[in-house]
């Protein structure tokens, strides 16, 4: 499987938060962390989508329960 890894400007675009927020984020374990290379950090692209994919689920969970209470 190729991996693709994520600039954190490209991150930003891609989640559209700021570069405080993805740090606050992941120092509260809500974000994923990135890896290093050196002196730059990446994002895997898979680990950024599935956040994402988490946000969709979790808006799709609780309109469903209000639709159903």
């Amino acid at each position: 499987m190729s991996k693709k890894a994520l600039r954190r400007k490209q991150v930003e675009e891609k989640t559209g938060r700021s570069t405080s927020w993805l740090y606050e984020a992941m120092a509260q374990g809500r974000f994923p962390r990135p890896i290093r290379d050196g002196r730059s950090v990446r994002w895997l692209e898979s680990e950024v989508d599935e956040w994402l994919d988490n946000l969709v689920a979790e808006r799709d969970r609780q309109q469903s329960e209000a639709a159903c209470g």
